[in-house]
Parts: C-alpha cells; sequence; structure tokens
C-alpha cells in the first residue's frame, strides 16, 4: 500500500512527534515559515522566545531539569547564528539537544543570500555532530540520527540545517526503526577485569575519596553511587555540575572540590590514596595545579567518553562505560561484608580527619544586624523555606558559587548551571525550561545583577506562558566574582567593573507584568523571600541589595594546588 507523500515541514513534525518530543523553543523566520505552518495544527506545545539565545538555554534547562533532549527551532542568518552561546555551553555541560535551523534553498547557499549562514561550520566545534541536508529523502534519517546521537554515549548537541526547498519537497513518510551508524558504537559496559582491579585498588586503601562528576546526573546513577558509598563509607566530593549527584546532607559528602570549593574536600582530594573518579573530566577549576593534584593517590576514573581518560590527569584503573552501568557491575563485585567491615576499620582514622577538617574550616559568613545582606544569607534562607525542595538555577560568578556551597542539593537535576562555558545569562531562561519540565516545581533562578540584564527579555516569554519563575537578583552593583579578583590579584584597581547605572529591577518587571519585590535590609529578606514564593501564576523578579565587598571563600588562586586555599 502506498504510504501519504507529505512535505518537509509536515515530515518534520511527524518526526519530533515520533521521538515523543511534546514541547520546542523557537522563534519563525522567513526560512522556516513551512515549519511555522505545519505547527499551527500541530500537538506540540511552542514556546515563543524573545531571543534565539534564550531558546538554546531554555531548551538546555528543559533537558537538564527532566533528561529528556530539548528541542530548538529557530531561522536561517542570524537566527542560527544566535543559537552558537546556547550550543556550546550544553556542549560543554554535555547536554543532549536537537537544534534545527532554517537555511536558505539548496541552490541558493553559498551565493551570499539574504538570511545566509554557514552555521554548519560555524557550530562544528561545538556540536557532537551536525547535517546540512540537501535533499528531502534524507530528511526522516537524519532526524533520527540527530535524536539518537544527542542522547545516547556521553551526550551533547546535534544540529540539523534545513533549507527551505527541503521543508517544501515532497516525499512518503517513513520513519526509520532504528539507526544504524558504524562509526559510532559507545560503550556502555565497563570491562570486567578493569572493574575487579578498581575494586581491589579501593580495598587496598586506607584513605579514599570519591569524587563525583555531573556524568552521574546524565547517566541517572544517582542511587547507585549512593549505595557504592555507603557500603564501603567513602566519604565523598563533587563538582560543581555534580551537585546533587550524592544528597548534599549525607554525613559521608564533604561538598563541592576545586577553586571554590570546601576546606575538607580540597584537603581530602590532597591527601587521597584513593581518587574514585565517577562521570567527571578533571577540568582546570577542579584539579588547581595538575602536579600536585592528588599527588599521592592511584587514580581510578570511570568514563563513558574514552577521549576524557586521561586528557588532563594520568589515571591508573581507567573504565570506559556508562557510569550508572559500570557503579551496577562494581557493586556486584564487592567482596563479602565481612572483608568490607575490615577495609572500614582501616579507614576509621581517616574518616576522623575527613571530619576535623570539615570542623576546622566550615562555610561561613558574617551578618551583622544593621548591616547590609549577606548574599549567603539570602540562599540559606531560601533553603529553608523551600525546605530545599526547588529546582535552582544560576547565571555566573559570585552568584553561582554562593548557590553552590549555600544551598543543600539532596537530588539530581535540582542543581542547573553553566559549568564548562560559564555562560553569563544562562540562569534566567534555563529556568524557563526547567519549569515548563516541572510545572509544579519552584524553581529559582540565582542571579547576579550584571547577568541577569543579558537575557532579561525571556520576562516577556516568561509572563505570557503564565510561568512563576523566582529570579532572586543578588544585587551588588559590580561584575561580583571580576571585581573580586580584582581586589585579589590586581591591587584592587576595579577596572570598568562597577555597574553603578542599573534599571529599577522592581519597576522593569511590573513593566512586563511580572512581580517585583526589593529587599534593602537583613531584617527585609526572610518575608520578601515568602512573599515571592507565594506567587504562583507569574514570575517574580527580586532585588536583594547586597554587600558589594563579599567575596566567595575558599578560593584556590589560579595554578595553585587545592590545599592552597585563601580562606576567611
Amino acid at each position: 500500500m502506498k504510504k501519504t507523500e507529505k512535505n518537509g515541514a509536515e515530515i518534520f513534525i511527524e518526526c519530533l512527534l515520533k521521538e515523543g518530543v511534546d514541547t520546542v523553543f523557537g522563534f519563525p523566520g522567513g526560512a522556516v515559515l513551512p515549519i511555522y505552518d505545519a505547527l499551527y495544527d500541530a500537538p506540540l506545545k511552542h514556546i515563543l522566545v524573545r531571543h534565539e539565545q534564550g531558546a538554546v538555554h531554555m531548551a538546555d534547562g528543559y533537558a537538564r531539569a527532566n533528561g529528556r533532549p530539548g528541542v530548538v527551532i529557530v531561522t536561517s542568518g542570524p537566527g542560527a547564528t544566535n543559537t552558537v552561546t546556547g550550543i556550546a555551553t550544553a556542549y560543554m555541560d554535555s547536554i543532549p539537544m536537537v537544534v534545527f535551523t532554517g537555511q536558505v534553498p539548496t541552490a541558493l547557499i553559498g551565493n551570499d543570500a539574504f538570511q545566509e549562514a554557514d552555521i554548519v561550520g560555524i557550530t562544528r566545534p561545538c556540536t557532537k555532530h551536525n547535517y546540512l541536508v540537501k535533499d528531502i529523502k534524507d530528511l526522516q534519517r537524519i532526524i533520527k540520527e540527530a535524536f539518537f546521537i544527542a542522547t545516547t554515549g556521553r551526550p551533547g548537541p546535534v544540529l540539523v540545517d534545513m533549507p527551505k526547498d527541503v521543508l517544501t519537497a515532497k516525499v512518503e513518510f517513513d520513519y526509520p526503526e532504528k539507526v544504524e551508524l558504524d562509526s559510532y558504537q559507545p560503550t556502555y559496559k565497563g570491562h570486567p577485569g578493569q572493574i575487579q582491579k578498581a575494586v581491589s585498588l579501593i580495598l587496598a586503601s586506607k584513605r579514599p575519596v570519591v569524587y563525583a562528576g555531573g556524568g552521574v546526573v546524565l547517566s541517572n546513577a544517582s542511587d547507585d553511587l549512593r549505595a557504592v558509598v555507603e557500603k564501603l563509607g567513602i566519604p565523598t566530593t563533587t563538582t560543581l555540575m555534580g551537585l546533587g549527584a550524592f544528597p548534599g546532607t549525607h554525613p559521608l559528602f564533604m561538598g563541592m572540590l576545586g577553586m571554590h570549593g570546601t576546606f575538607s574536600a580540597n584537603m581530602a582530594v590532597t591527601n587521597t590514596d584513593c581518587l574514585i573518579a565517577i562521570g567527571a573530566r578533571f577540568d582546570d577549576r577542579v584539579t588547581g595545579k595538575i602536579d600536585e593534584f592528588a599527588p599521592y593517590a592511584d587514580i581510578i576514573h570511570i568514563d563513558i567518553d574514552p577521549t576524557s581518560i586521561s586528557k588532563n590527569v594520568k589515571v591508573d584503573v581507567p573504565i570506559v562505560g556508562d557510569v550508572k552501568v559500570v557503579l551496577k557491575d562494581m557493586l556486584k563485585a564487592l567482596p563479602a561484608q565481612k572483608a568490607i567491615s575490615a577495609f572500614k576499620k582501616e579507614t576509621e582514622e581517616w574518616l576522623a580527619q575527613v571530619d576535623a577538617w570539615a570542623k576546622t574550616h566550615k562555610l561561613s559568613y558574617k551578618q551583622e544586624e544593621g548591616g547590609k545582606i549577606k548574599p549567603q544569607m539570602v540562599i540559606e534562607k531560601l533553603y529553608h523555606a523551600t525546605k530545599g525542595d526547588a529546582i535552582i538555577t544560576t547565571e555566573v560568578g559570585q552568584n553561582q558559587m554562593w548557590a553552590a556551597q549555600f544551598f543543600k542539593y539532596d537530588k539530581p537535576r535540582t542543581f542547573i548551571t553553566s559549568g564548562g562555558l560559564g555562560t553569563m545569562g544562562f540562569g534566567f531562561p534555563a529556568a524557563i525550561g526547567a519549569q515548563l519540565a516541572f510545572p509544579g516545581k519552584t524553581v529559582v533562578d540565582i542571579a547576579g545583577d550584571g547577568s541577569i540584564q543579558m537575557n532579561i527579555q525571556e520576562l516577556a516569554t516568561a509572563v505570557q506562558y503564565k510561568l512563576p519563575v523566582k529570579v532572586f537578583i543578588l544585587n551588588n552593583m559590580v561584575l561580583g566574582m571580576v571585581r573580586q579578583w580584582q581586589e585579589f590579584f590586581y591591587n584592587k584597581r576595579y577596572s570598568h567593573t562597577c555597574m553603578s547605572v542599573q534599571p529599577d529591577f522592581v519597576k522593569l518587571a511590573e513593566a512586563y507584568g511580572a512581580v517585583g519585590l526589593c529587599a534593602r535590609t537583613p531584617a527585609e529578606v526572610e518575608p520578601v523571600i515568602k512573599e515571592a514564593l507565594k506567587v504562583k501564576d507569574k514570575p517574580v523578579l527580586v532585588d536583594f541589595k547586597v554587600d558589594p565587598f563579599e567575596d566567595v571563600y575558599p578560593m584556590v588562586p589560579a595554578g595553585q594546588p587545592l590545599n592552597k586555599m585563601l580562606l576567611v
């Protein structure tokens, strides 16, 4: 029986539905008009953004919150190029996403046509893979492959560039059942011999540390990580991206490690004799001076991406495989309880030392009753007001670090931040995406007054779709983290970091149709937070006037080892 012919735009919609997509983020334009015409009758929720960068960050936040791939539709030329920062953000943090860009008709490609840009060439360095669809007959296969590549192995963004004539051409709809790519075969199961080596190395150690990264969250392996850690009683730290992978209130959790990590985590990693790295990539903000990173340790590294292993730090036992699968196999490979009890006895002194480090230098700040609001206090009050049951997104800088330090994340996918690229303007649109993924959840973007202005136009999007996203601006009227570096390392020469001219954020929120609130004194913080959390049908923007000279501690200066922290 002959199948019905459909045009490329109709096929595009059918392919999304076959992939289980229910929400897309986009902005229309000439090259994608056939798609938008097909969307008119489609059973898809389309979120009309105010800037294409916002669309990609929303899709990113959506994907981080619920684990499903984010989907973006934009037009050609500037519409496509406006997505690059968002794509690079997702690429650095391994976030599954498919970005569909319109393109000028195939006959005009290379002729400098109106709104033409070589987006495939532009995004080649920051996508997991990308495609230019030259023939309508290839469209269905390419879309199937795009979703497969984005969501398997080490996840990442895939871009599909679609010329306008491909979207209007017709072909039979016949969506492929499966994908066959000989050159792309991710390894999910770890080598049994390597897993056994790792178990033996752990049990022979006296000062073990688990160092978990965002890969644990991405592979939905948090329960498996907790099972291994509790079985062996090993102190655990996470990267910024790994927050929530292990419960933040757990007695074995030391907090985050790295440049702004806790004293206990950084000291433990420096002195460990066995470092178990799980779904982490040893980036520079974690390692500090590489020559002095975990200098006494045998290092085990579990990661699905073989190119990440021994890339920055040489490891002793590499295990290539999906974190969830490997941890399950590791749990099975552990010996009888008698051997584990003996191991725990051997590590008692180490646990006591870690505990002593935690008590010696706790994360702290001093809030004076009549003084300026301390930003750490805002985070703590928010944590208590929500009882930790919230999804927190962040911008980048001091606000990001305080959110990482002073809010305890007990569940995965509740801390959403731009870790690898460090993209200012990420947090607010990402919060919108997370809110759409979980309409009933409390979603709060912790922002700075500098970064919030980079995508503040998306307030209109949040108002249009009645999304009760909360934005807490820690307003110090400076580019805080850059100012901190100028204070520490540039003799307090505050070159172009003062932002004394800024909008009245309360009036700005109201102009968009949102709720605007402000807290100027410590006594106002708690009531304002409670008032903000009550609003359920529109976004709320809260301006907290905080101490402009508060710094983030601990801090490991660039190029220094982890144990050379600047402390309060």
